[in-house]
């Protein structure tokens, strides 16, 4: 099939059938994106070599999107269409009235889901198609899932009303506006699923969990081939995958390749050091640090060996290794392509399935356990294409002109002229508690820069959920920018990363947001804070936030492996 007629047929795709077939459909209208990748791909390993393979979740409730209109209008909240205070309407949602048919409905559901923690997920009209995906912008919740069959059905039902608000929030609404829809054509459609994973005691979580992609748009350097595809990796759940925090990714064209380095030191700097799970004796979302828990991971998984090593002494050791007052265990994953190989080898023909079935590349959700070696998929999408231009040369410019310049982890772009460049001073962020007050101080910014396509400069990580990475901004606080620039700084622990496989760079990829990353004071990198420094340029509510005006330039080539932002 051509991209077009795949774009027609995944469209034409009935997946409420599939759904109400199984008696997993609540309800009437269509059941959303995600729910419909789901069942296509479920569709798609029937009769394959991989059915057998590759497990899906045993049942996934679907909600509807009727359902989420008949709140609306039993509820008379047809005002929330037009309000824009977020805290309202979450009040809205969680004070309306269900109907005792739907709460009936979601009681029986329970039982057939049985006795694993639940996630909640957003599957709306307009999420996950190939135009748009929407990615992160609307809420997952999970349920433990314990207690009374009242508490857990109250539980659930309010996970649901969270995920009928999120269509609301400031984020998927700035996405809709971008891309010309209104709030009034969005409608949204839940997927409840049991959590794949396992109770290890009183908690509960996947082993490792991550996303992978059929097609690597972005990539680290030239010998790593697009076709091969990519896989973010964490342990626990895979929340760490979707956001911008430390996980480990996974070139499958040399799964070895570590585009941080190879250093023991820039291993552990970006390293996961967290994990979450489902806490079920306190039935509560957790997060929980390997240090405090690396007695009770060597207890309960054979192969952490595998994925866990202990930074000391600027070395890495052996998990099992004694800690010392300074030393840092961290999930590196050093040794999981030679030890599970296998891991790798079904990935592989995944992706391959799925791309072929659908005729277009695709995004997977997954989890993974290396003493079953069983592979579960939970997720699936068409990917957003991004397409880099032919190879860009780069201007030479005098040394005065020429702010900042990048040689890793560099695609190919152009941005010929931008007026104004929007900069966070490193030197104040993390100065004081305000990170929040930055991110807010951006997105003022950003509204006033609508249609200008401008320069984004900052330190670590754009939209990290850990504001020590980065500045923790969301996507409509930097959604009309034109290139976004992450300044490394080592000794404040400002890291950049091509997050690829994280919601935060799917936003790129549809919105052709150029990426560069700058790792200050390294050969072949330059940060020219004399310039940033002596400039003049607009002050806001917080200072660590300055806009410049004037005439700049990004140029950057994925083969030679350099892009610079630069004066006119």
């Amino acid at each position: 099939m051509t991209g077009r007629e795949s774009l027609s047929y995944f469209s034409r795709f009935d997946a409420e059938s599939i759904y109400a077939r199984r008696g997993w459909l609540i309800g009437k209208g269509p059941v959303g994106g995600k729910a419909k990748g789901l069942a296509f791909a479920f569709d798609a390993l029937q009769g394959s070599p991989l059915q057998e393979t590759v497990a899906l979740p045993p049942s996934t409730i679907v909600v509807g999107t009727e359902i989420f209109r008949d709140f609306i209008q039993d509820n008379t909240m047809e005002w929330v269409y037009s309000e824009p205070d977020i805290e309202r309407i979450e009040l809205g949602f969680s004070r309306g009235t269900l109907r005792e048919s739907f709460r009936a409905d979601l009681r029986q559901a329970l039982e057939s889901l049985g006795d694993r923690p639940l996630a909640i997920r957003s599957s709306s009209l307009l999420e996950d198609s190939v135009q748009l995906s929407f990615a992160g912008k609307y809420d997952t919740c999970f349920s433990a899932n314990v207690g009374t069959p009242e508490s857990r059905a109250r539980e659930l039902e309010d996970g649901i009303r969270s995920v009928w608000a999120s269509l609301f929030n400031p984020a998927p609404r700035a996405y809709r506006n971008k891309h010309g829809y209104r709030d009034e054509d969005e409608a949204m459609a839940v997927l409840v699923q049991p959590i794949m994973g396992r109770a290890h005691g009183h908690l509960y979580y996947p082993e490792l969990a991550g996303a992978a992609f059929s097609k690597v748009y972005r990539r680290p350097t030239p010998r790593v081939r697009k076709e091969d595809g990519v896989m973010r990796l964490c342990f626990g759940l895979g929340t760490r995958t979707v956001d911008r925090a430390k996980a480990r990714v996974f070139y499958l064209t040399n799964p070895n390749l570590r585009p941080e380095g190879n250093q023991p030191g820039e291993i552990a700097s970006a390293s996961q050091v967290d994990f979450d799970y489902i806490d079920r004796n306190f039935g509560s979302f957790m997060t929980g640090s390997l240090r405090q828990f690396l007695p009770y991971i060597l207890k309960q998984h054979k192969s952490v060996h595998s994925f866990v090593e202990i930074y000391t002494d600027n070395l890495l050791y052996w998990a099992g290794s004694p800690l010392k007052k300074f030393s840092k265990p961290v999930f590196s994953f050093s040794a999981l392509p030679t030890r599970h190989p296998y891991l790798f080898q079904v990935m592989r023909s995944l992706l391959a399935h799925l791309e072929s079935s659908l005729g277009l590349p695709v995004d997977i959700e997954f989890t993974y356990d290396t003493e079953s070696r069983e592979l579960s998929l939970i997720q699936m999408r068409p990917l957003a294409a991004y397409e880099e231009m032919a190879q860009v040369k780069i201007p030479d410019v005098p040394e005065d002109q020429l702010l900042l310049r990048g040689n890793r982890m560099v695609s190919n772009g152009i941005l010929e002229r931008a007026q104004h460049l929007v900069y966070v001073d490193p030197d104040l962020y993390g100065s004081d508690s305000t990170f929040y007050e930055v991110a807010r101080e951006v997105g003022r910014a950003n509204a006033l820069l609508a249609g200008t396509r401008y320069i984004l400069v900052g330190p670590g990580r754009w939209g990290s959920t850990n504001p020590d990475l980065g500045v923790p901004v969301k996507y409509n606080e930097i959604c009309h920018c034109g290139c976004m620039v992450e300044v490394g700084i080592r000794e404040s622990n400002f890291t950049p990363e091509l997050s690829y496989g994280t919601h935060f760079f799917l936003d790129l990829d549809v919105d052709g947001i150029l990426y560069l990353p700058v790792f200050a004071g390294e050969s072949g990198n330059t940060y020219n804070k004399e310039w940033f420094d002596k400039t003049p340029y607009d002050k806001g509510h917080h200072p660590a936030v300055r806009v410049y005006h004037g005439d700049f330039a990004v140029y950057m080539d994925g083969d030679s492996e350099v892009g610079q932002v630069m004066l006119l």
